[in-house]
């Protein structure tokens, strides 16, 4: 299937917006490996889940996934790592959210808020690289990712980018040179899942270009690596939060993108429907 009848600039912006749409943490991170052996049937997805953990809650896409997780599983608490004050007072103030000031460098701080959350979702990205030329888009997912695998979590939806990993040809050479840095440490980040999750239940979520505007219900997910778009942020959210329970994207790697935005028919795109 050939996409090429839409136009790749305005999406291409929007990806490197969207690269640099969040500031960076600044402390220093030390990996340890850990291997994981689950059964398939131990990480089924679930109707719902009793307490979910947020990365990256604090605006965009995350943000928009606490709005979405509280009114689709209203009795789901949700516990959410942010790194301001302002950050934690806000999101304090919503039912069932548990705000936890902390810095996603911090395994430790990491692994001590995820201990508890039965299910993980991380939507962390960086402006730039920190100190020691580290950014969180591959530390912050890193330590989120071993918290999880340390604490028998089974469900974990890593939200990254579409230019990441096997879907770097849907973008042009011009557009991953700006973005290289952050999409290789995004794809670290998902190699890391795939490596050491592959008895769990994993998801990748690889939106295109993020938009703020409301959302319009038309987004679509597809396991087509050559689709290139843009989405709104709060589609995102909606999709992320949908494929959480969704049985069938299990060890799924998905690109996002909504037709409405795109000069493509909808019928073009090889839809992967979650359920």
């Amino acid at each position: 299937m050939s996409l090429q009848r839409f136009s790749k600039a305005a999406a291409l912006l929007l990806l490197v917006q969207s690269a640099f749409a969040f500031t960076q943490p600044n402390m220093a991170f030390t990996r340890t490996s850990t291997s994981l052996s689950m059964s398939s049937a131990d990480a089924a997805a679930k109707q719902s889940y009793n307490n979910i953990f947020v990365a990256g809650g604090s605006r965009g896409v995350g943000r928009h996934i606490i709005s979405a997780v509280r009114a689709q599983f209203p009795e789901s608490k949700i516990t959410a790592l942010v790194r301001s004050d302002e950050a934690v007072e806000e999101l304090s103030k919503i039912e069932n959210v548990n705000a936890v000031q902390g810095d996603a460098f911090d395994c430790k701080m990491v692994e001590g808020t995820i201990d508890g959350c039965d299910a993980v979702i991380s939507t962390l990205g960086g402006t730039a690289a920190g100190e020691e030329g580290k950014r969180v888009d591959y530390e912050g997912n890193n330590n989120v990712i071993e918290a999880a695998g340390i604490l028998g979590v089974t469900r974990v939806v890593l939200v990254t980018s579409i230019g990441c990993g096997d879907s770097q040809d849907a973008i042009p050479p011009s557009a991953y040179e700006v973005l290289k840095d952050a999409l290789a440490a995004k794809t670290r980040a998902e190699n890391v899942l795939i490596k050491y999750y592959t008895n769990t239940n994993w998801t990748i979520i690889r939106p295109g270009g993020l938009k703020s505007e409301p959302k319009t219900g038309t987004a679509v997910v597809t396991e087509d690596k050559s689709v290139v778009g843009s989405i709104h942020r709060e589609d995102v959210a909606e999709l992320v939060v949908k494929a959480l329970t969704s049985p069938n994207s299990m060890r799924k790697i998905l690109s996002a993108v909504d037709p409405e935005l795109m000069e493509v028919e909808k019928s073009q795109i090889d839809i992967f429907e979650l359920n």
